[in-house]
């Protein structure tokens, strides 16, 4: 049997759990004055248009807020988080990330006339069309993979669930290592977009 692969895996989470344990959550705390008027005081955003960020796994929120700091230069360009990101420092990632995945995440609800096809989106995909389940990856709850940087979409704003899925379709995000998300969004129609949006804001 090979163990290298167990081993590095291991060896990964381990830095991983180094790296976070070093972020400091009160700092974090302190520092998320600034982002509070998008995100909210405790992580959960006053409008609809921006993403909660409580209970989002630290290393993905790192790797958005480092994405964001390339600018027209990366892949996932936002004037507003491009002049923010450039303010942090490492460290400021770092304890930010920490801080937001501290807090209790959002519990929101679906809209009824999405629910049928939101949830059958999300858990069954959509073969005819060779759609992958959301679930697949995003698990049955949407508490997402922490190591794999797969998000957390539990509770998150529907608009802004749409809107990320639309930029993915068009091309405007292309943060998704392999092209993962926009093999599979390019293929769903408006419809489907709208109502596993609705379907994931309610779902915990």
């Amino acid at each position: 049997m090979n163990k290298l692969p167990l081993y590095i895996t291991i060896t990964f989470l381990m830095v991983l759990s180094v790296n976070i344990e070093a972020s400091d959550i009160e700092k974090g705390k302190d520092k998320s004055v600034a982002c509070a008027s998008c995100h909210g005081q405790e992580g959960i955003s006053p409008s609809s248009i921006w993403p909660n960020l409580a209970g989002q796994h630290a290393n993905y929120i790192s790797k958005q807020l480092y994405e964001f700091k390339k600018g027209a230069t990366g892949n996932r360009n936002n004037s507003i988080m491009y002049g923010l990101s450039l303010t942090l420092s490492d460290d400021d990632i770092s304890d930010l990330s920490a801080y937001y995945a501290s807090l209790e995440g959002s519990v929101g609800t679906t809209d009824d006339e999405y629910l049928s096809l939101g949830q059958n989106v999300y858990r069954g995909g959509n073969m005819e069309y060779k759609i992958q389940a959301c679930m697949a990856c995003h698990g049955p709850t949407g508490q997402g993979n922490g190591p794999a940087n797969i998000p957390s979409l539990s509770g998150q704003h529907a608009d802004y669930v749409y809107s990320q899925l639309r930029n993915f379709q068009n091309g405007n995000r292309s943060n998704d290592p392999n092209k993962m998300m926009r093999n599979i969004v390019h293929r769903m129609t408006d419809d489907e977009l709208k109502a596993v949006s609705q379907y994931i804001q309610g779902l915990y």
